[in-house]
């Protein structure tokens, strides 16, 4: 059930500030249909500018921030390799950037391809919240996004955007990626943990730098093996998790590949090659 604050944003959401929690329901392994993960992202805007995060990640950040123990990381929830990322999008004039890190590198993606929504005549509430149905082909996937006009502003999670109102609902037609809204709520400030200093590259080579790497023994916190769910987890010191499917091991002849599979950050992200 949707836990919404209604607070009559069309009127009052410039010059305050928003956080619009999503639930991210994802396939780490697209080869595996049941290799099903769920977190929890969040968008704070304040009517000029959003950004979309982890909110395991951000409670992590904060808590380090606040204390710079690392010892403090421990008691807060881990997060999938998935998520490390942070989206910062400007309204106007439109501009869409994609944080991440790489070891000690910050990185930085400036986004040169939007959806081009189509807008249909079809129309159903979610909750309490009256949507309508767009569809767009982004990034080699087909998206079908529910959308309130209820809410005016032209935003949504991940970098999806463009659309005569909030994002509610998005998932793309293979359900390897799929975003509810949840929540609504009113908060001070927004969030404020983009580094300072960033290197910028294209999208080749982020995604090469990340299909390169293998973790380090001294990134492995602990390996848990859960036969009942059929697959193996990596705990990393930095806070993520990754998951790789016995399955597929077993299945892999070449078990010095498996291995090098198991310790590769490589990531399933929502665009495609």
């Amino acid at each position: 059930m949707l836990r919404l604050l209604f607070l009559l944003l069309a009127t009052s959401l410039f010059g305050q500030n928003y956080r619009f929690v999503y639930e991210y329901k994802f396939r780490p392994d697209i080869v595996i249909k049941d290799s099903l993960v769920t977190d929890y992202m969040n968008l704070d805007t304040d009517g000029k500018e959003s950004y979309f995060y982890n909110a395991a990640k951000f409670e992590k950040d904060s808590a380090y921030a606040s204390t710079k123990d690392s010892k403090v990381l421990s008691e807060f929830k881990n997060y999938d390799r998935n998520l490390t990322y942070t989206i910062h999008k400007i309204y106007s004039p439109k501009s869409v950037k994609f944080y991440d890190k790489f070891q000690t590198a910050n990185l930085v993606i400036k986004e040169n391809q939007f959806p081009e929504w189509k807008i249909k005549n079809d129309f159903k509430k979610i909750g309490e919240i009256n949507c309508q149905r767009a569809v767009a082909e982004y990034r080699g996937r087909i998206w079908e996004a529910w959308f309130s006009k209820d809410y005016a502003i032209s935003d949504g999670p991940y970098k999806f955007s463009g659309l005569p109102g909030l994002v509610v609902q998005i998932n793309d037609t293979e359900k390897d990626h799929e975003f509810n809204l949840i929540q609504i709520k009113k908060i001070k400030t927004n969030y404020d943990f983009l580094p300072k200093s960033n290197k910028e590259i294209n999208e080749k080579e982020y995604r090469k730098l990340w299909a390169d790497y293998r973790f380090t023994s001294d990134e492995i916190d602990s390996m848990n093996m859960n036969s009942k769910e059929g697959n193996i987890t990596l705990h990393l010191k930095d806070g993520y998790t990754s998951k790789i499917s016995l399955e597929k091991l077993k299945k892999n002849k070449d078990m010095d590949a498996a291995l090098s599979a198991l310790l590769s950050k490589s990531k399933n992200r929502i665009e495609r090659d």
